[in-house]
């Protein structure tokens, strides 16, 4: 898995200034008063955009008072964005704000959650191990992992129309029975 940058570099002078380096500790306070600091204003309505600096200021603070919680072997933005979300739910609490947040990017500074994927993908193996191996196989292969009729037949030595059939007759099962009915 690819680490973004920006988590790379946060991780590490987070990691510097648990171990001393008072230095790395003023930069990454500067980096993170940064990115926090885009994080409420495309959070707060216009009403409530001339918080964002006190939420930026609350959560430095939380982060400074709560750093030695942090566990060195998970993303450090996963952390962040825990502890400014926090913040952030306090203070519309606070304020008695009823507003509509976009979810839409949490952007480049928070590390990707893979167990929502990692849950779809098991799910996913539940469902296919249910209908026969090999066309459960066919359907990986071409629905979810992009190869063609022609690929996913030769991996298996069949003809392309045994595969489409398979196929067909694959996902035709798992309908009927995910949407109530019988094989």
């Amino acid at each position: 898995m690819q680490t973004d940058p920006t988590e790379t570099r946060l991780r590490e002078l987070m990691l510097a200034s648990l171990d001393g380096d008072a230095a790395a500790y003023r930069t990454l306070l500067s980096e993170l008063g940064r990115h926090l600091r885009a994080y409420f204003t495309r959070r707060l309505t216009p009403a409530f955009a001339s918080h964002a600096e006190d939420l930026v200021q609350e959560t430095l603070l939380a982060i400074h008072s709560r750093r030695m919680t942090y566990d060195r072997n998970r993303p450090f933005t996963a952390w962040l964005h825990a502890v400014a979300h926090h913040k952030f739910v306090d203070h519309v609490r606070r304020q008695s704000i009823r507003l509509t947040v976009p979810l839409e990017d949490d952007a480049p500074i928070f590390a990707h959650d893979d167990n929502a994927d990692a849950l779809a993908r098991r799910d996913l193996d539940v469902v296919l191990d249910t209908i026969p191996a090999r066309t459960g196989d066919l359907i990986r292969r071409t629905k979810i992992q992009g190869a063609s009729v022609a690929e996913a037949a030769a991996a298996h030595g069949i003809s392309e129309t045994a595969a489409k059939v398979s196929i067909h007759r694959g996902l035709k099962s798992l309908a009927a029975r995910f949407a109530g009915g019988s094989k």
